[in-house]
């Protein structure tokens, strides 16, 4: 009997630590296999997102567009093998062990960063640090102003983000979270992979902000964990979902390349294959001894299993738009009002947001209604009108 068959053998029920070994053998077995990719963060951040998957995040992998999932983004796409990982363990349609084999080869689903479209579970497309941070803060906002059109029973879902150190260097970071700290979207949780190493070195080389009193000075709670600390991870995200007053950054104080001996916490295990000698004694390290790309039954079942209660009690089914407003229609209806105000520079009141008193809409308006002759007070009734007609309800909660 081989050590691998013997261990799957005589293992009790996989643990956290188990299962996030899966992400890590996933990460550096795909990156190896294409001699290209960044196998350090997916690593480091493995028991983050396991427990992240496994206890807190709502989600379906059988229905990938359930209208009240949680939304995970992963801001920090160059690890693109975290997500790919987590799709492929959990049993998105698609996600086959095939397409790890093929992770960053032409045509593949497994991009070198995710790419919306190309698989369920991508929410968005994440390539230029920060930008996830703000596509995910526009995630968290229309998810507010969709439980105010449809009612909280049928929307109520929070919006994840694990982001990188680069993510918060980038200036569009910084724009994103004055904004989500204004508006007080408490169902936005990031969890910030600070691992002080960029792809150059240490990052005290480009940068010395102090983030957790950045993102308090910008109206968020903040929270400080041990990144391989499973309780601890659990217990700050139980914390910031119970707390929805403002959002939530928790800084999870990670190893790059966390199980590597000779490259964690180095900045080699950042963007280049571990190698295979290295691999073999993560192996070692990890007590990992299944040959590349294999997840033993047990440890698989364990995942598969993570999103089996959803499946079963989802409250309701998507909301899909009437076939009377398609998508070409209110594309053609859109297009043809904003062809319009190209000619005269107003903003056609038929297409202001129906919530003109929401303060968002009113900070829009105070910066641009010299420029597109809107404002909230011109556009308030015709909004009023629009807000509780049917299919505009329906075609909100598809889009979502």
């Amino acid at each position: 009997m081989s050590k691998a068959q013997s261990k799957a053998a005589t293992s009790p029920a996989p643990s956290v630590r188990d299962m996030a070994n899966a992400i890590r053998a996933l990460a550096m077995d795909a990156v190896q296999a294409a001699n290209s990719g960044h196998p350090g963060m997916p690593m480091g951040m493995a028991d983050v997102a396991t427990v992240l998957f496994t206890e807190a995040l709502k989600f379906d992998s059988a229905a990938p567009s359930w209208a009240n999932r949680d939304r995970f983004v992963l801001s920090a796409g160059h690890g693109s093998m975290l997500l790919y990982a987590l799709l492929h363990l959990t049993g998105y349609p698609g996600m086959t062990i095939e397409e790890l084999k093929n992770f960053r080869q032409f045509g593949s689903k497994t991009a070198g960063h995710p790419e919306y479209g190309h698989a369920p579970g991508i929410e968005t497309t994440t390539g230029p640090l920060g930008q996830g941070i703000a596509n995910a803060v526009g995630i968290a906002l229309s998810e507010r102003l969709l439980a105010a059109r449809v009612g909280s029973d049928l929307i109520d879902y929070h919006t994840y983000v694990i982001a990188g150190d680069g993510c918060l260097m980038e200036g569009i970071s910084q724009e994103a979270i004055s904004l989500a700290g204004h508006l007080k979207l408490g169902k936005l949780i990031v969890l910030w992979d600070d691992n002080s190493i960029s792809i150059d070195g240490a990052t005290s080389l480009s940068v010395s902000d102090n983030e957790l009193e950045r993102f308090a000075a910008s109206g968020w709670n903040t929270a400080r964990v041990d990144g391989h600390d499973p309780a601890a991870i659990a217990a700050a995200i139980k914390a910031a979902k119970g707390d929805s007053s403002r959002p939530w950054l928790i800084a999870c104080k990670t190893v790059i390349g966390y199980g590597a001996p000779n490259k964690a916490g180095k900045s080699s295990a950042h963007g280049e294959p571990l190698g295979a000698d290295e691999i073999k004694a993560t192996r070692e390290r990890l007590d990992w001894p299944y040959q590349p790309f294999d997840v033993p039954d047990q440890i698989l079942s364990a995942w598969r299993a993570v999103a089996r209660p959803f499946t079963v009690s989802r409250p309701f089914a998507p909301v899909r738009i009437a076939p009377s407003r398609s998508a070409s229609v209110r594309s053609a209806f859109v297009k043809s009002a904003l062809v319009k105000s190209a000619r005269d520079r107003s903003l056609p009141a038929s297409i202001v947001p129906a919530r003109p008193n929401a303060p968002w809409h009113r900070e829009m308006a105070a910066s641009n209604s010299p420029s597109t002759k809107s404002s909230a007070d011109r556009s308030h009734a015709s909004a009023r009108r629009r807000q509780a007609t049917p299919w505009r309800l329906r075609a909100a909660a598809s889009a979502c």
